[in-house]
This record gives C-alpha cells, sequence and structure tokens, in this order.
C-alpha cells in the first residue's frame, strides 16, 4: 500500500510595503464607514431630536386637523325676558383647497349640485386666495335636506368638500323690529383690518346693522377647538378631544314684545315710524320703523335682485324712519310755541286771539286749516283744535331764535344720543344759521311758518317722543335707551343700564300744565283734532300734525286721493297717557299719510289700548294672586 501523498501549501511571504498598502485600504474603509455612519446619525439627532418637536406637529398637522368650532350668539330678549332672536342649526357647504387634487373639477361638480353659477362661487374661492389652503372656504350656506343628503352619500366623490354645521340667526317672530335689531352677515376685508384682536378670520359672520353690530364684543363669544384624525385623502376618520367654544352674552331689550307687535301690526300697510317710551325713565317700549326689512334676506348676502328692490320702494325701507327720517314736525311744534309764549310772558291761560281764517302779515295772508276760521281763541282752545292763527299769533311775538332755544331744550334738533348708529340730528333754525348756511337775512315772516312747525323745521320721531314725555313728567328730559341689562351665558347680570337725565326745565310747572290740558282737550273736546285716539277708561292726551311736502297751492282743487303718494303730506300725532299721571308716551308718524288726526291717532290708540290692558291683566293676576296667599 502506498503511503498517502501529502500536499504542502505554500505561503508566499508578504512584502511588508503591500502589507502596509492593504492596511491603509482597510483604514480608509474603516474610516468611510464611520464617517457614513455618524452622519447617518447626526441626521437621525437632527431629526430626532434637534428638529423633533417641528416635524412631530408636521406629522400631527398631516394626520391631525385642528378646526375653530364658531360660538352660539348670545340670544336677545323683550324687557319681560321672553326670547325675540336666538339660534338654529345651519348646513353650510365649505371646501378645503388642500384636500382637493383636483380642484377645478370640484367646482365645476358643485356648481351643479348646489344650482349656483360656477362664476359665484369662483368669485368666493378668488376672495379666499390669502387664506391658508388648510383654512375651509365657504361656498353656500344654509343648504336644503336634499342637497345634504346627495353630498353625505357622495363625499368620496369630492375631496376637499364637506358639511359644516354652524349657529344661525332664527328670527322667532319673523321681521320683529328689523331696524332695530339687524343682522349678521360674511366679514369682509374692511371688517376685517378693524379687528385687529385675532378673533376673526375670513368667512366668519359679524354683526353688519343694528343690535347685531352694536353689541358685537358682547353678542358673538368665544371659538372653540375641534381636532379631527384625517386619512391620507382628507377624509374625516374620528373626532379627538378638543375645547368647547363659549356662547356670547344674552341681551334683554327694555322693548315690550306686544308693544312692539302691536305697531308693527297698525302700521303693516303704511311707512313711517312708531316709538313708544316710559316718561319717568327714557325706556324705550316700542320702536317700529315701516317697512320692514326681511332680515332672512340678509343673511348669507342679500341677492342683487332683492337689494335692488329695495332701492326701488317708494316706501324707502332701508331708512330706519325712528331715527332718521327727518320731517317738518306740523302742529306738534306748536307745544313749543306755546312753551315760548307762556314762559316769556306773551301769553297766558286767558290770552285770546282770533281767528278769521287767516292772518295777513307784511304784503302775504298766511292761512289757518280752518278756513271758515276759529273765532275767539284762547291757549287751550288752540292746543285743541290746533288754531294756525292763534300760534302765528304768539310766534311773531317770541321771535325765531326765542323759539329755537326752547325747541333745543326739549330735544328738537339734536341728537338724542340713543345708541344706535347713524341717528339724524334735524334742524332747528335761527336767524344766525340762515345767514351762514344761506347768506341771507331772516325774514319775520318766516317766523309764522316755524311756529306752526312748517318751514326750515326738522326733526326725528324719536326726539318728537321725547319732548312729549318730557311735558308729560313735568319737563325731566331722559335720554331714551333701549338695552336694560347684559347676561352672560349662566343667566349672571354683566351690565346694567340706568335712566339718564339730559336736561331739566325748572320752574315751568304751571306752563307744562296749562299745554298738557290743552293736550288733553285735543283728544276728549267735542272739537279736538285727536279724538281718534280716544280710550274708553283712560284719558289720554295728544298733539295732531300735519307737515306739508311740498307747498299745497296747485292741489288745493284736487281731491286728496288723487294727489300723488310722494306729494301728500305727513301724519304726526304725539301723545302721553293717563292724563293725570303720565306713564307712557306715544309717537307716531305716517310717511304721506294725510292727517294727523285721520291717519297717525288711529295707531297711536291700538298701542296705547295694548299697553293698558297689559296694566290691567298683571294688576289682576296679582290681586288674584293676594287672595290666593291670603288662603
Amino acid at each position: 500500500m502506498n503511503p498517502q501523498k501529502q500536499v504542502f501549501t505554500k505561503i508566499r511571504k508578504i512584502d511588508a510595503d503591500e502589507l502596509n498598502q492593504l492596511k491603509k485600504r482597510t483604514d480608509a474603509a474603516t474610516l468611510i464607514i464611520i464617517f457614513f455612519i455618524a452622519v447617518i446619525i447626526t441626521r437621525l439627532w437632527f431629526l430626532q431630536i434637534h428638529n423633533g418637536s417641528k416635524y412631530s406637529e408636521k406629522a400631527d398637522n398631516n394626520r391631525v386637523r385642528m378646526l375653530d368650532v364658531i360660538a352660539p350668539r348670545g340670544n336677545i330678549m323683550d324687557a319681560e325676558g321672553r326670547t325675540i332672536i336666538t339660534n338654529r342649526p345651519s348646513f353650510n357647504i365649505v371646501w378645503v383647497k388642500e384636500d382637493s387634487p383636483d380642484p377645478d373639477e370640484i367646482i365645476k361638480k358643485l356648481s351643479l349640485i348646489l344650482d349656483e353659477d360656477i362664476a359665484d362661487l369662483l368669485k368666493k374661492v378668488r376672495e379666499s386666495t390669502d387664506n391658508p389652503r388648510h383654512i375651509p372656504i365657504l361656498l353656500k350656506e344654509d343648504i336644503d335636506w336634499k342637497t345634504l343628503v346627495y353630498i353625505e352619500n357622495n363625499h368620496y366623490d369630492l375631496p376637499g368638500v364637506r358639511i359644516e354645521v354652524l349657529p344661525r340667526r332664527n328670527y322667532l317672530f319673523e321681521d320683529f323690529g328689523s331696524h332695530m335689531i339687524g343682522y349678521t352677515g360674511e366679514i369682509n376685508q374692511e371688517e376685517l383690518d378693524a379687528w385687529q384682536r385675532g378673533n376673526y378670520q375670513g368667512g366668519d359672520q359679524i354683526g353688519k346693522r343694528g343690535f347685531e353690530k352694536l353689541y358685537e364684543d358682547e353678542l358673538r363669544g368665544e371659538k372653540g377647538t375641534m381636532y379631527m384624525e384625517v386619512d391620507a385623502h382628507g377624509f374625516e376618520q374620528r373626532q379627538l378631544k378638543g375645547k368647547e367654544p363659549l356662547p356670547g352674552n344674552d341681551l334683554q331689550l327694555t322693548i315690550d314684545l306686544d308693544l312692539q307687535l302691536e305697531a308693527e301690526n297698525a302700521m303693516a300697510d303704511k311707512a313711517g315710524a312708531v316709538i313708544a317710551m316710559d316718561v319717568n325713565s327714557g325706556r324705550i317700549l316700542a320702536f317700529a320703523s315701516a317697512p320692514p326689512v326681511h332680515l332672512e334676506d340678509f343673511v348669507g348676502g342679500i341677492s342683487t335682485k332683492n337689494w335692488q328692490a329695495l332701492l326701488n320702494n317708494i316706501k324707502r325701507p332701508l331708512v330706519h324712519k325712528t331715527i332718521q327720517g327727518q320731517y317738518p314736525p306740523g302742529s306738534t311744534y306748536k307745544i313749543i310755541t306755546a312753551l315760548v309764549g307762556l314762559s316769556k310772558g306773551v301769553i297766558n291761560a286767558n290770552t285770546v286771539f282770533y281767528c278769521s281764517g287767516s292772518m295777513v302779515f307784511g304784503n302775504r295772508r298766511y292761512g289757518c286749516w280752518k278756513q271758515g276760521g276759529h273765532g275767539p281763541v284762547n291757549l287751550h282752545r288752540a292746543l285743541a283744535e290746533s288754531c294756525d292763527v292763534y300760534f302765528y299769533q304768539v310766534g311773531i311775538r317770541v321771535g325765531v331764535d326765542s323759539l329755537a332755544e326752547y325747541a333745543n331744550r326739549m330735544g328738537l334738533g339734536q341728537k338724542t344720543g340713543i345708541e344706535f348708529e347713524y341717528e339724524k340730528s334735524g334742524l332747528i333754525p335761527t336767524s344766525n344759521w340762515k345767514k351762514l348756511a344761506k347768506g341771507e337775512r331772516w325774514q319775520e315772516g318766516e317766523t309764522l311758518s316755524i311756529a306752526i312747525g312748517q318751514g326750515f323745521n326738522l326733526v326725528t320721531p324719536l326726539q318728537v317722543c321725547q319732548m312729549t314725555a318730557a311735558l308729560a313728567n313735568g319737563g325731566i328730559l331722559y335720554k331714551p335707551f333701549l338695552v336694560e341689562k347684559i347676561f352672560d351665558p349662566e343667566g349672571l347680570v354683566v351690565k346694567e343700564f340706568a335712566p339718564t337725565v339730559e336736561v331739566e326745565l325748572v320752574g315751568m310747572d304751571k306752563f307744562l300744565r296749562l299745554i298738557r290740558d290743552g293736550l288733553v282737550g285735543a283728544v276728549n273736546d267735542k272739537h279736538g283734532t285727536g279724538g281718534e285716539a280716544r280710550l274708553k277708561d283712560i284719558k289720554v292726551g295728544g298733539k295732531t300734525g300735519t307737515a306739508q311736502v311740498v307747498t299745497m297751492e296747485k292741489f288745493k282743487e284736487v281731491d286728496e286721493e288723487d294727489v300723488a303718494y310722494k306729494h301728500r303730506d305727513h301724519a304726526w300725532f304725539t301723545s302721553f297717557a293717563p292724563a293725570e299721571n303720565p306713564e307712557i308716551a306715544v309717537t307716531v308718524l305716517v310717511e304721506h299719510g294725510g292727517h294727523g288726526g285721520s291717519a297717525a291717532a288711529p295707531v297711536a290708540k291700538k298701542v296705547l289700548e295694548k299697553y293698558f290692558a297689559k296694566k290691567n291683566e298683571l294688576q289682576t293676576e296679582d290681586v288674584k294672586a293676594g287672595k290666593t296667599a291670603d288662603l
């Protein structure tokens, strides 16, 4: 057997230089590996530690969307705490651009679904270009149930489109106090710039007119926050914890719901204003401007068609006539003329002037409304029967500047200071005013027109009511106010408003009593001009007025109903009751209504009847409650 052949591997001797080169290569490779590991570690440190919170927030933003939750606006209540304006849910269509891969296609689809012009939708999108892409764009408010169901069932075909439920104003009595309450609308750029408090963003609702604007700070509340988890396509998966919104504060008005409705119903087919005021505090109990505006038309933006209809309406519904309507006061101004005459000693209760139906002054004849004349007239009869000639005589004796002085002291020709915007001041002329405004001397004949409430005189219905209240209460001119209290969401009183005395006429009790007596005669005497306001069990004092819009000479032979509406006289009636101890003043202005006694006095009567009927009911209930307590 042959011995096994042994194989030997010959190890080549490695050159030292070659070994050194190999080592260098190994070290270099090691360094490169270490370098890349260090880069990776550094990058991981930079991402995970140095900028960890930043990228974590970005990741959460992709996964979790933060949304504002609009707070319900505060309620508006009447003087008895009855809710007039509250909120209801509104289903709105909003679109998030960030979640839409094909925006043009989405807008086309929505145009068909919402039955909206595509140009209108694109306009809303363009107006929101400055907002972040994740902020929803409001495309349509208050959609109907059918549209809501369709979008919910097809939401996967409408990426970025969603239904947003927001509180919307609910007008429980339709257009109740529309000029007073006002309305809300989407905030515009000018309003965003004005409110530098970070509380608003594009698409938010804000008060535009009336109380909604004046008390925006109180009514709006505080936004909440909702966190919603979304998938990669932007579709909502589940709601996470958030912050609940804080509802706005509630306003309690001085307005009596029943009196306001009575006033508005009485003016249903008319244009003008009705104001009822507590004569002993300045609280406004009714504040109606007719015709009303339809508040629902303004929510979400009024259409061009509806806006144009308002502009073209001959009865001017956009004018808040209680404070913005400026009219000659007509014979209601005779209250001022009588007060000046008594105060200056020109007349007393027994002063008599003879009325033949006109009076000649200079080279002109100034007529009385009663063509046959009133005969011999004293102060009581002059006020009760509204004799023009009597007040011509008084006016020419006291002069225009004295008339203006007392008119201003009684609140005419100046803003009342009520908390409303755009209040007009009217005009009570003086001789100096004419010189500055017209560049002419005052003519004494012009004083005769001023003395009976014509000429340059202009007043608002609220001013006349304030004057009447001061006459009724013995000479205290209160500042009118409309808000009684402000409550927080828990019902605690945040703020309470008290009466404010503007002017107090001292030493005029006797004169004011004589004038009140004449006004009681206007309603209750056989030939009084305000008999249409007479009540069965309550004695009312009042003054009628007819204010010329244009000179009526050319219509002298024309029947009143044939005169164009815009040329007809305005009708006034201002009143107080009960005569023995006045509580309430009611002033009515019917635009182009003709005579105050026939057009305005019946409206005041309805408001007064409602006031005293309610008072009797409360007294009856109190008596019954007292008897029950005794038992």
